[in-house]
């Protein structure tokens, strides 16, 4: 299409966009207009499918509800651009600039394009994947986007507002999503390896089945956020809000903490013990909680909040509890034998011994001690905790804060201390070697 003709086109465009005599809505399916200068153009609805747009200069250019079905938009600049509710299915974007682009509930799933062939004059149907890699849409205006399915490998969505988009099943390995807002994004089954999301926004986002493997979540809000089989090998959470309630896990997990609060209510009479050995509780919110007498043995409780609830007595051996917050919380009698608490917080919160009652409920007399046997305490913060009678041979509280700690008649035979914070901690006396 020659200048003239491309000129032709946007003016009577602009005359049917004002209903003027002369007008008629642009088509330029699969026109060719590479690198061609559309700056501040309005093509608003203007049919754009399958045209060749790479290197364009579109930037601040009207395209909303534009048909840009599979069109070639590779590395143009699109940089504030209006997009809002475009249809890009398929588009071909890889290195385009986005910055500051409004693409408000814009399309930009893959799409089904026919081609000739299939034998005696018949047409075959080809899905092609949305190809956005490598694109800028910092500050980009993405809320309630359509991007399912698309390949975002590389982007960079920095400050980006892409809140309630669909992305499901997209591709954002390595992407840079610094304080992108994603509250309410529909995440599921993403493939997010790698990417930055510091500082991001991901309030009730559902990340179920997504994989974060070595992303960065540092300061990301993720409360509320469904994150159901999501896999966060070697992701760095420092000081991510990932608070899950309940309802956030899965069905078996939801009856086990229910019939177990049954249990303890009805003292045994109804409802059941829970048995969640092994289960995936990362970052769940059970603050004030009564778990007491639970099988927790190997359970993932990372991150977990955990204020103030009762786990006495329950079996909590080989778990991991790192970066969890225990602060107040009565583990009196239980088992932790071989847990790591490394970078928990245990203020507060009593791990020792208690008393076992019989059957008509009264004391017996006889005392049960909690068991730490090997337990990790590197770096946990123990202010005020009390672990009177607990074995804790063989812990190690390598750079732990024991602040006016009671450990008074607990077991620390081969304890470690190195760099252990013991001002005002009450010890009981060092074990006799010959012993």
């Amino acid at each position: 299409m020659t200048p003239h003709e491309l000129v032709a086109v946007l003016e009577k465009h602009e005359r049917w966009l004002k209903n003027k005599s002369g007008g008629n809505r642009a088509n330029l399916t699969m026109g060719n207009l590479e690198g061609a200068n559309l700056a501040g153009v309005d093509l608003t609805q203007g049919k754009l499918s399958g045209a060749n747009l790479a290197h364009c200069d579109l930037s601040n250019a009207n395209l909303s509800h534009a048909d840009l079905f599979a069109a070639h938009l590779t590395k143009a600049d699109l940089t504030g651009c209006n997009l809002y509710r475009a249809d890009l299915r398929g588009a071909h974007m890889r290195g385009a600039k986005m910055k500051r682009a409004i693409l408000k509930e814009a399309d930009l799933r893959g799409g089904a394009l026919l081609y000739g062939g299939g034998g005696k004059g018949g047409k075959g149907l080809d899905f092609v994947r949305s190809d956005l890699s490598g694109s800028d849409f910092d500050d980009a205006m993405m809320s309630n986007a359509n991007l399912s399915g698309a390949d975002l490998t590389d982007v960079s969505m920095n400050g980006a507002d892409c809140e309630g988009a669909l992305m499901t099943g997209a591709t954002l390995m390595r992407s840079a999503m610094k304080n992108c807002n994603l509250a309410r994004a529909d995440l599921r089954g993403c493939n997010m390896s790698g990417v930055n999301l510091q500082g991001a926004i991901l309030r009730d986002a559902n990340l179920t089945g997504a994989v974060l493997a070595g992303a960065n979540l540092r300061n990301a809000d993720l409360q509320g956020a469904r994150m159901e089989g999501a896999d966060l090998a070697g992701a760095d959470t420092t000081g991510a809000n990932l608070a899950r309630s309940a309802e956030n896990f899965s069905v078996q997990i939801q009856e086990s903490l229910h019939n177990h609060f049954t249990w303890i209510n009805t003292n045994g009479a109804m409802g059941s013990r829970a048995d969640l050995s092994g289960a995936d509780l990362s970052h769940i919110d059970l603050h004030g909680v009564n778990l007491s007498g639970a099988n927790l043995k190997g359970v993932n409780l990372t991150g977990a909040k955990m204020r103030d609830a009762l786990l006495i007595m329950c079996d909590i051996s080989n778990a991991d509890l790192s970066n969890s917050d225990f602060t107040g919380a009565i583990l009196d009698g239980a088992t932790l034998r071989g847990t790591n608490l490394s970078g928990a917080k245990f203020d507060g919160a009593g791990i020792g011994w208690v008393d076992i009652k019989g059957p008509d409920g009264k004391p017996t007399g006889r005392l049960w001690a909690a068991n730490l046997t090997g337990c990790v305490f590197v770096g946990t913060s123990c202010v005020r905790i009390n672990m009177r009678g607990a074995n804790l041979a063989g812990c190690d509280f390598t750079n732990a804060d024991l602040t006016g700690a009671i450990l008074s008649d607990a077991n620390i035979r081969d304890a470690r201390f190195t760099g252990a914070n013991l001002t005002g901690a009450s010890l009981p006396p060092p074990p006799d070697l010959d012993d």
